[in-house]
């Protein structure tokens, strides 16, 4: 199935329709990266490339028993340094960086943490109100369909992994059941978190969501 059989669709319908089934029990993995000072401080973290912290590098190691044999069809990473590190830590090679997989554009509220921001807009929601001067969530939701259209071709062949970031993956979450995109605000990620996506009878389904990480259930990170 190439990609041309895989349609998206909007932001709040159903994330993509194919010509043919694809089999029940087909496993995407969906990564995030490690730890980086900015990921534990809270601070908006998208098209800055900031390495992982030590912790986050214990996190990306502590995937290795998990993921290393798997056997994937595809890993696919986001650009952006702290995934690509956490893909060779985690024990597997990228078979291609696809951009759409890179984090938000947060704009104007790069850097800046939720509580900052809602020191000036009390009300403020990345989901519902958007950032200035960044990326549209009906962008993100378009991005978050055609990686899904990517993987979901190779599904058939084996285990399919993607890398990405916090709020990208929780898009892509919610896009793979077909909710919209506004959804993934209620689907909590952690750093190094794995979370498996697959299908029933027929329909795409969460089957685990933000799998503990081993490293972090030790404590080693906050």
């Amino acid at each position: 199935m190439s990609d041309e059989t895989v349609k998206a669709g909007s932001a709040a319908g159903p994330a993509f329709t194919a010509a043919e089934p694809v089999p029940d029990d087909v496993a995407l993995w969906l990564v995030r990266h490690g730890e980086t000072e900015w990921s534990a401080s809270g601070r908006h973290t998208g098209r800055t490339d900031i390495a992982l912290t030590p912790a986050g590098e214990r996190q990306a190691r502590a995937l290795l028993p998990m993921l290393s044999d798997l056997g994937p069809a595809l890993v696919l990473s986001s650009p952006r340094h702290r995934a690509l590190r956490t893909v060779e830590l985690a024990g597997l090679q990228v078979d291609a960086v696809d951009d759409d997989l890179a984090e938000w554009d947060y704009g104007d509220y790069e850097g800046r943490t939720t509580k900052e921001i809602r020191a000036e807009r009390p009300d403020w929601s990345l989901w519902h109100d958007g950032v200035p001067g960044g990326e549209s969530i009906e962008s993100v939701s378009a991005r978050a369909d055609r990686v899904l259209a990517r993987a979901r071709a190779r599904l058939s062949r084996g285990p399919v992994v993607l890398f990405a970031h916090g709020h990208i993956s929780r898009v892509l979450g919610a896009r793979w059941i077909g909710l919209p995109a506004t959804a993934g605000a209620n689907l909590l990620l952690g750093t190094a978190a794995p979370s498996l996506l697959s299908t029933q009878y027929g329909e795409p389904v969460i089957a685990h969501w933000n799998l503990p990480n081993p490293a972090s259930r030790e404590g080693i990170t906050p």
